[in-house]
This record gives C-alpha cells, sequence and structure tokens, in this order.
C-alpha cells in the first residue's frame, strides 16, 4: 500500500543530521507493516496530481497556522477535501490534524491556555496514551461529523475521527525523546515560556506509545478504523 506525505513544514536544519526531515520520521514510526511512501513537499510548492496518486495520505505537523496566509494552504485544503470523496484514507499529524479540521468546517485557533510541549498523557477511547507534544494551536470546534476520541484537560480535541474518511491526533507519535529535546534547546528557547520548557525536559524519558498510535495509523489506513 502506497502511503503519499504531504509535507508541511521543515524541521530543523541542525536537527536534520541525525532526525532527518519529516517524511522519513513517518516512514521510520510505520516502518514494517508492508507501506511505501513517496513525500510531496507541499510547504515549497509540491503537490500530487490528485487523490489518486497514492492509495492514503498522511499530513505533517508544521511550523506554519492553518489560518495563515500561504500560498499552499489553500491547495491543500481542496486536496484534503478530494481525497475525503476519493474515499482514499488520510491521517493528520499536529499541523495535519488542525488542517483537516479547517478543510472539513471546523475551527482552529490559538489556544488562549499557551503551549503543550514534551510528553502528554491523553485519555484515548482505546486507553490512555502518553505521546510527545509540541503545540499552541488547537482544533476548538470539530466539523460536523467527526468523533472525539482522545482527549485531556488542555486538549478538548486531542484526537478525532471521521468514520471511514480520516483520523487525526494532536500531539506528534513521530516524535522520539532526541528530537523533542533538540527542539526544546535549538528551537523553544525565546519562544515557548522557559518555564514550560524546562518542565518538559525534566519529563523527557517518559515511556511513550509511539507503537499503539503507528498500530492505529496503521489499522485506519488499511481498513478504515482505529480499534
Amino acid at each position: 500500500m502506497k502511503i503519499g506525505i504531504l509535507q508541511t513544514g521543515l524541521a530543523p536544519d541542525d536537527l536534520k543530521a541525525d532526525f532527518g526531515e519529516y517524511p522519513e520520521m513517518f516512514a521510520t514510526l510505520l516502518a514494517d507493516r508492508g507501506f511505501e511512501f513517496e513525500a510531496f513537499s507541499v510547504v515549497q510548492g509540491q503537490f500530487p496530481d490528485g487523490p489518486e496518486a497514492a492509495d492514503g495520505w498522511l499530513i505533517t505537523g508544521s511550523r506554519h497556522g492553518v489560518y495563515e496566509d500561504h500560498d499552499w494552504l489553500p491547495p491543500l485544503e481542496q486536496l484534503i477535501r478530494d481525497i475525503v470523496s476519493a474515499e482514499r484514507p488520510i491521517v493528520g499529524v499536529c499541523f495535519g490534524h488542525q488542517v483537516i479540521a479547517k478543510a472539513l468546517g471546523g475551527v482552529v485557533e490559538k489556544y488562549d491556555g499557551g503551549w503543550a510541549i514534551g510528553p502528554q498523557t491523553y485519555e484515548f477511547d482505546q486507553g490512555t496514551r502518553v505521546i510527545q507534544a509540541w503545540h499552541q494551536d488547537q482544533v476548538i470546534t470539530p466539523p460536523d461529523g467527526a468523533q472525539t476520541v482522545a482527549r485531556n484537560d488542555f486538549c478538548a480535541h486531542a484526537a478525532l475521527l471521521y468514520p471511514g474518511k480520516a483520523y487525526s491526533v494532536q500531539a506528534h507519535p513521530e516524535f522520539g525523546d532526541g528530537f523533542v529535546t533538540g527542539l526544546i534547546d535549538k528551537r523553544g528557547r525565546g519562544v515557548v515560556p522557559d518555564a514550560i520548557l524546562d518542565a518538559a525536559k525534566a519529563d523527557i524519558g517518559t515511556p511513550l506509545h509511539q507503537t499503539e498510535l503507528a498500530d492505529q495509523f496503521a489499522l485506519f489506513f488499511r481498513e478504515g478504523r482505529i480499534s
């Protein structure tokens, strides 16, 4: 099964040598599950010909906001709607979670509660999961038909299931401890309050549920469900 990865952001230059770009992180997360991957850097204007260019689709995270004015955002939102109409499964992570919601009629805003950084605990319908996070924006109002299937006190809509169509999560199962530590040290200072970064760094090493999320993604791609 071929998964097209829609890359909506670029990894920091000083972390790429050790961790690669975002599509490589997702290929590693979903390794040994029978998928092949092709990446399209939509953030740089590279788009597939249409939904039929892959059997399933995955949208990465980004430093950008879905409400910002970028030339590549309107065609990305239209591509999302086209993928859904073509009944190709689509998975979104962080920015991907937000842009799917916006494209389908939801509301995304910069959350007035601040940032979520580092290992975060979420209550999924399938149980408690700990996943790395790095975000301030959130889905505030899900689109009609979307089901909230994960949440915590900070993020009310931490995962959304659009039955048989799309599945998206706010947190980053593709991020390991090393990459988040690098983000804290090289991107976070001066942007995120130091107290939040310091608390996140202290939590590095908390066991993560990356495999469980990867299994959900794989199941959704193949069967349109997460359990």
